[in-house]
């Protein structure tokens, strides 16, 4: 599925970003969704803070599996000057041991003199504003359930000598891992006019099928859906769920409407959609199409420049004919 979803304030967050690592920066803390860790972790943001340390807060963990939340943590902190920590954003001890992990990723800062400067960063409606609000035990930052509450950085200081810069939620321009693209707006980090929730149930289904189907089972009163295919199971989840049309006909788009919602709401039980593995083969996977793509389009360049090569060096018009035939002359 191609996702081009990048409003004109992330490339502001971009640009302020930037200036952030210009006037100086000690510490990323990137707060990913425990659901998608790997797909909610912005490459872009990886390129701008480029040999910083990183703190990745796997946040909403309380509606994640446990077990792939634990694959996670342990993946991310085997990374060098890296720390991982599994949160739920509204709980506020959890949240407060963020100061004491981004101290020790920096210990050769603090004190008023050399003040911890730490960006926060995060793909939109990821909970980061719930997060810096449970922090500060202020309502510093808006909050809601749709992508893109933020529009401008802010400073907050946590403590005298540890400041804290917030920055817009950011996508990046082109989602090339296709898996990542229906994980992101499954979890609703897109805004909804920019998929289609008929196409996303159906992988959303096709990834539940093969990793909890029980749950499926048991929320929708089904039996086996083993033997049934993703749509037919999206439209027995829309008879079960009452979507109707006239005839006696399912309405598919309001079936997937249900089914992402209450995914989204943890309604279907504390899923994860991807381990470390699953990610790194679909990011293996992109990479190589995009090797292919970029070669193609290279072959495709080449040969049109070639072909206009000949025609070039003719001439192109009666004046440049006769200049030649009076320089003959």
């Amino acid at each position: 599925m191609a996702i081009h979803w990048f409003p004109g304030h992330m490339n502001s967050t971009r640009n302020a970003i930037n200036d952030r690592m210009k006037a100086g920066l000690d510490v990323v803390i990137e707060l990913l969704d425990a659901r998608l860790p790997g797909s909610s972790a912005n490459p872009l943001l990886a390129k701008l803070t480029e040999g910083k340390p990183t703190l990745k807060l796997l946040n909403k963990q309380d509606l994640a599996d446990p077990e792939r939340t634990a694959m996670w943590l342990d993946h991310y902190n085997a990374l060098p000057d890296t720390r991982a920590i599994g949160l739920d954003a509204s709980i506020k001890a959890p949240a407060q041991a963020l100061i004491k992990a981004c101290r020790e990723l920096a210990p050769l800062r603090g004190g008023m003199v050399k003040p911890v400067r730490v960006l926060i960063c995060g793909i939109p409606n990821v909970g980061k504003s719930t997060l810096i609000n449970t922090i500060t035990t202020k309502r510093i930052a808006k909050t809601g359930d749709e992508p893109g509450i933020t529009k401008i950085e802010q400073k907050i200081v946590l403590e005298n000598d540890f400041y804290l810069f917030d920055t817009p939620g950011m996508l990046w321009p082109r989602i090339t891992i296709e898996e990542s693209g229906y994980n992101l707006a499954a979890s609703g980090a897109i805004g909804r006019n920019a998929f289609e929730e008929e196409e996303v149930a159906l992988e959303l289904l096709a990834r539940l099928r093969q990793h909890y189907a029980g749950q499926v089972e048991e929320r929708y009163k089904l039996g086996d859906v083993a033997g049934l295919s993703d749509e037919e199971l999206l439209t027995a989840i829309g008879r079960k769920r009452g979507a109707m049309l006239s005839g006696g006909r399912v309405n598919l788009q309001k079936a997937a409407e249900v089914l992402i919602y209450e995914f989204r709401q943890c309604i279907l039980g504390r899923i994860t959609l991807e381990t470390p593995d699953e990610f790194k083969q679909w990011s293996a996977a992109a990479d190589a199409a995009e090797e292919a793509r970029k070669d193609k389009t290279s072959k495709r360049r080449k040969k049109a420049a070639e072909e206009r090569a000949p025609m070039a060096a003719q001439p192109n018009s009666e004046n440049e004919r006769s200049k030649e035939e009076g320089a003959d002359d």
